[in-house]
């Protein structure tokens, strides 16, 4: 059963394209960059995934809701985007381990969202102009109104959100007699890649985003993380300079999404803004080392440069590439045990082709040991 509200509902883009649609959510107005999502399960998980902070996600799957929510498939501590949109809103849903249906769970986040408008439509707007600004309201119906208050919402590019979204108190998560310790950097971390490390033996602690290289290492990790999160890397000078940091110290290194871009910021390689970003759980990428094809999972709007990689391909070798669009998707510093991905090998939602990442987190951290060792 679809449900269908009596309110009506306006999704307005920053280039003056409208669509008329049906309220779902909280009765709001939101606003925030639009992006659209191509997986066809999770949406729960997506939702719940800080590195979609300050965005309005489009659903291109034409039904959701119908397998209700359940608190355990969080991906942080609440909703994180900035509202949806989506065709099909059902409010009944099958699955018997579910907690409560999507409209009682969007009420409770206090989530605005618009549903029984063409996604298609609005997906080929994006992928054709590019991802931009945006604004729904199920409380104002006036045109003009709105498209001032579009107007004073500042652009992703040069915004700064990872210290937004990252915890405010260090805390710690697995056995503290675990054999590795590995300091988190969260810039809006997922559960589940705190989960895919714990358990390979990892005793974890999460550090907020402005924690600096000399406090994380008072706790002697053996090793270090570096997450995903939301927003433009370029600003995010205070994450490079730990990096660096960490990179002198000859600690091994691990990033994912944000943290894949923080990395190569820190070895001299600039990112840019993407036109429309990837985000799905149905990306090909290749691994260079092995020739095979990973389906991976993404989300992200910013990139980093290829060309500024080749020119430095004495210090930086290029581990993956995306099979879509040749960008790229994964490094390794060559003078330092630090390697990084674009992708999501925690995988949730999505194929779990990658997890194999997180074992190569362990193993560059036994050998970095084991060399300290021998010396």
């Amino acid at each position: 059963m679809n449900i269908q509200s009596d309110q009506n509902a306006i999704l307005m883009l920053e280039d003056g394209t409208v669509f008329y649609g049906k309220a779902a959510g909280k009765i709001g107005t939101t606003t925030g960059e639009i992006c659209f999502n191509t997986g066809m399960t999770g949406y729960q998980e997506i939702f719940t995934d800080p590195s979609y902070f300050g965005q309005i996600l489009v659903a291109t799957n034409a039904h959701i809701g119908n397998y209700g929510t359940k608190a355990s498939d969080t991906e942080s501590a609440g909703i994180k985007i900035s509202g949806f949109v989506c065709k099909n809103f059902s409010n009944a849903y099958s699955r018997p381990m579910a907690d409560q249906a999507i409209q009682d769970y969007f009420e409770s986040e206090e989530l605005v969202a618009i549903s029984s408008v063409d996604t298609r439509a609005i997906v080929q707007h994006i992928r054709d102009k590019g991802a931009m600004n945006a604004i729904i309201s199920s409380e104002i119906l006036d045109e003009e109104v709105l498209r001032a208050k579009l107007s004073k919402v500042p652009s992703m590019h040069g915004l700064e959100l990872a210290s937004k979204v990252s915890t405010k108190e260090a805390y710690f998560v697995g056995d503290e007699n675990a054999e590795f310790r590995v300091a988190v950097f969260d810039y809006g971390v997922k559960k589940s890649i705190l989960k895919c490390l714990t358990m390979r033996g990892c005793y974890l602690k999460v550090f907020p985003a402005k924690t600096s290289f000399e406090e994380a290492e008072a706790w002697d990790p053996d090793g270090y993380f570096l997450s995903n999160g939301p927003g433009d890397p370029a600003p995010m000078d205070y994450a490079v300079e730990s990096t660096r940091k960490i990179l002198q110290a000859k600690k091994p290194l691990f990033g994912i999404c944000l943290g894949h871009q923080i990395l190569a910021q820190a070895a001299g390689v600039s990112t840019y803004k993407m036109h429309h970003g990837h985000r799905g759980i149905n990306h090909p990428v290749k691994n260079l080392a092995t020739g095979r094809c990973e389906i991976t999972s993404q989300n992200h709007g910013f990139g980093v440069s290829y060309d500024q990689l080749k020119a430095k391909e004495d210090q930086i070798k290029i581990t993956h590439v995306n099979l879509n669009d040749q960008t790229i998707e994964g490094i390794h510093l060559k003078d330092y045990p630090a390697f990084s991905v674009q992708y999501h090998p925690e995988a949730s939602p999505g194929p779990h082709d990658a997890r194999y990442l997180f074992n190569q987190f362990l193993e560059l951290i036994k050998s970095t040991k084991q060399q300290s060792i021998l010396k």
